[in-house]
């Protein structure tokens, strides 16, 4: 079997750059899609020629070996575990599930029948977070001892055409954007051992601002808009972590390292690109762009609602390439369901101790990914594709 057959299911606002890039992938080959609303779902597979199916019928499909889950957050469980139980390697979208104790099923029932679950994100894969691992695991910065984090906006509701979802239980900024940070300091710190937190929500409702049938309609807010917490990592490591939705302005850069030779600025995680920078002791800083590595070269235009925004390497769809890789080439499992899993559990510790104060336990381990070389990345890419730097920008 030279490639695997993906059928997606959530056929949302992320499903379009999915299957976009989806194409250009070595060991992936998209066959259908599924949503609870057939319109979506028709309207996507007329856009990429592939076919429009129930969901029942997708997950009977021989031909799809991976399903792709893009369902809204409290639907991940059900649908991964249905697609789990018809036989299916599963790549979910973040989080994995709302609840912490339901990735842990997941994870155990993936490996209980020999499949793969993956989840996103898998920007950590992408050039700026490679680039980041390699200076960190090369000691260019020495042992790293603590760090800041940061995610601040203003929500949600100024782009997305229904953000209902993002102010309710299983949304807020730490479910939703903690994903892809975790992600990326897991990647260059490993696992987490305990955090403090705090919690808050800035405003009890939400105008929505953006184009759709939500414009000029009210969100009540239910989910903290705010956390705070300090991460204590296996390795020693203490990270400042906050996530807000409730700031209009700020000067943080995403994610800094301090570390006992030097400190190092990690592009936005959110995307694959990105320039890092770093210090030599209490030199200048230092930047190294990623554009030129595989899977950094911008290659996707913000739409029209953030046209202040330049073009970015957007090669979501990686980590599915990376679980079929696994699959058909025994590559190590990066993006995986068990990461994923340990991060949950680290935001759910973060939400208990705003409530209850003091130190929680993080009591789920996982192994710091293997480092992704830029010759293993490459080789994800599919040859018919081209030049992965050769992008278009939308």
């Amino acid at each position: 079997m030279d490639k695997l057959g993906v059928g997606i299911i959530g056929c949302g606002n992320i499903s379009t750059i999915y299957m976009r890039n989806m194409q250009n992938f070595r060991d992936l080959r998209l066959i259908a899609c599924a949503d609870l609303r057939p319109e979506a779902a028709q309207a996507q597979a007329a856009e990429f020629g592939i076919e429009a199916l129930s969901i029942e019928a997708l997950l009977a499909r021989p031909d799809i070996q991976i399903v792709v889950n893009l369902t809204t957050p409290n639907a991940h469980f059900a649908v991964s575990h249905a697609a789990l139980s018809a036989g299916k390697h599963v790549f979910v979208e973040k989080p994995i599930t709302v609840e912490a104790n339901d990735a842990a099923t997941l994870v155990a029932e993936a490996a209980r029948r020999g499949l793969k679950l993956g989840c996103a994100p898998d920007t950590f894969l992408g050039a700026g977070g490679r680039l980041a691992r390699e200076l960190v695991d090369s000691g260019r910065i020495g042992k790293v001892l603590s760090g800041t984090c940061f995610l601040m906006s203003h929500g949600m509701e100024h782009w997305h055409p229904d953000p209902t979802f993002f102010y309710k239980p299983g949304g807020g900024p730490i479910l939703d954007m903690g994903p892809y940070y975790l992600a990326a300091l897991i990647n260059l710190l490993g696992p987490v051992a305990s955090v403090q937190g705090r919690a808050s929500a800035g405003f009890a409702t939400r105008l929505v601002t953006s184009k759709g049938p939500m414009n000029g309609k009210t969100i009540d807010v239910e989910t903290p808009t705010t956390v705070m917490s300090l991460l204590h990592f296996e390795s020693g490591a203490d990270i400042i972590f906050t996530m807000s939705w409730d700031v209009w302005k700020h000067g943080h850069p995403p994610i800094e390292l301090y570390g006992t030779e030097g400190s190092l600025r990690v592009p936005d995680p959110n995307f694959f690109g990105g320039t890092v920078q770093y210090t030599e002791k209490g030199g200048d800083w230092i930047s190294v762009a990623a554009n030129d590595r595989p899977f950094g070269k911008p290659n996707w235009r913000a739409a029209s609602w953030a046209e202040h925004m330049p073009s970015q390497a957007n090669y979501r769809c990686l980590g599915i390439a990376e679980l079929a890789s696994a699959v058909l080439h025994g590559t190590p499992h990066r993006a995986s369901g068990a990461l994923a899993s340990h991060a949950l559990e680290v935001k759910h510790a973060i939400l208990k101790a705003s409530v209850e104060g003091g130190e929680i336990k993080v009591t789920s381990r996982v192994e710091r990914p293997a480092a992704l070389s830029d010759t293993d990345a490459a080789a994800l890419w599919g040859a018919e594709a081209g030049a992965m730097m050769e992008g278009s920008a939308r």
